[in-house]
């Protein structure tokens, strides 16, 4: 048995660390990541999950775990900007606001599937000109859904959430821990 993390993400894999897990293998998968036509941000997150986790190749006994994460405002999805200008307009409309950040997880161990999401709702303060300026020039923001990460600098323009503080990081360790048991994974050194 492999554990394969579908996933490039530095973030999730320190934070499978922080129970102990380490991958054998580390395979992003190459899917399609469009929302389909009025899909709306929770079921969109569930759906990447599951065909991030059905894309990668893997042994019949093997455990993949796939993850996604989505910052919605309402019900539009805001994901990874393409550049600074769209990511200061993702963080304009997050600015005094409250939003949700969806993290959807998949564990995959041959044709069977156990799937999860959490949605924490982050209250973003009111962000100055200047803020937003002095944020979007950390660099901070690339490859993060919704143009923020809560771990790094832009913890400091958040000063509530209501849920997973890890799920909003990449990968709510508590579910994700009960998907890897359910799975067969042996956690807190059991045996699979």
């Amino acid at each position: 048995m492999k554990f394969i993390l579908g996933s490039g993400s530095p973030r999730r894999q320190e934070l499978l660390a922080q129970i102990g897990v380490v991958a054998d293998d580390i395979r992003p998968p190459d899917i399609d990541e469009t929302p389909a036509k009025a899909e709306l941000p929770r079921p969109y997150c569930a759906r990447m999950a599951r065909e991030k986790s059905l894309a990668i190749k893997a042994g019949a006994d093997d455990i993949v775990l796939a993850a996604d994460t989505t910052v919605a405002l309402g019900r539009r999805i805001l994901g990874k900007p393409a550049d600074a200008s769209e990511a200061a307009a993702f963080l304009r409309a997050m600015s005094g606001r409250r939003h949700k950040v969806i993290t959807a997880v998949a564990v995959r161990r041959g044709v069977q599937l156990w799937e999860r999401d959490v949605v924490t709702t982050v209250k973003m303060k009111s962000l100055s000109d200047q803020e937003l300026a002095a944020y979007i020039s950390t660099g901070d923001w690339q490859g993060k859904a919704g143009g923020y990460g809560i771990q790094g600098p832009a913890g400091a323009l958040i000063p509530w959430i209501q849920g997973s503080f890890t799920a909003v990081v990449g990968l709510p360790l508590a579910e994700t821990a009960g998907l890897l048991l359910a799975a067969g994974y042996p956690l807190y050194g059991g045996s699979p």
